[in-house]
């Protein structure tokens, strides 16, 4: 009976410290959790940190001043064709300035094509400048990159199916204007013989 108490004893006793070992080893196990929970918000927020740090460095690396192209790459042929355009228009009106002016000018007619010559020069430099501005303004870009990436998305037509449409074109007009021909011919002759023409040509 000695020993049989003796044992329930030892068992009741281990039974006690595993009870009181339970909330320690929680204790250090959420401890543990928190430590690494911490750590991985620690890293979070220094990656985030990093990548504000980035952004704003490769934001201010790019820049944006007046000469820097906005997205640069994007929409090249509606751009170049603007551009083109532009360009040939401001040539135009440089040249008539060059033109016109001396007509409103009664001086000598060397010192009139200076004049005429110094003022299309000036304006041509400010076209150049408005038209850089405006070709390269933020809503004028993205509307030429749109309108260029509609455009690739059309179906031209192949050489094969021009040539066959052309054809069908030629020949439905040479057709209309041999009937509109003839139907002249025939309203002259019909008023030729009623009297209302002397002639039918």
């Amino acid at each position: 009976m000695a020993a049989v108490t003796k044992s329930e004893d030892r068992e009741k006793a281990m039974a006690d410290d595993e009870v009181e070992a339970t909330p320690a080893e929680s204790r250090n196990r959420s401890g543990g959790s928190a430590g690494r929970s911490g750590g991985n918000s620690g890293n979070s927020g220094s990656s985030g940190g990093k990548g504000r740090s980035g952004g704003k460095s490769s934001s201010s690396a790019g820049g944006s001043g007046f000469f820097t192209i906005y997205k640069k790459g994007h929409g090249y042929w509606t751009r170049m064709g603007t551009a083109i355009g532009a360009g040939g228009l401001g040539v135009v009106i440089a040249f008539e300035f060059f033109n016109q002016i001396p007509t409103f000018l009664h001086g000598e007619q060397r010192h009139d094509q200076h004049v005429a010559l110094l003022a299309a020069v000036v304006f041509l430099a400010a076209w150049s400048l408005w038209a850089w501005w405006f070709t390269n303004k933020q809503t004028t870009a993205e509307f030429l990159i749109a309108t260029d990436s509609e455009m690739k998305k059309v179906n031209w037509t192949s050489r094969k199916e021009l040539i066959a449409s052309t054809k069908i074109v030629i020949g439905f007009v040479f057709f209309v204007a041999m009937f509109l021909f003839s139907c002249d011919l025939l309203f002259g002759a019909f008023f030729h013989l009623i009297g209302v023409l002397k002639t039918i040509f």
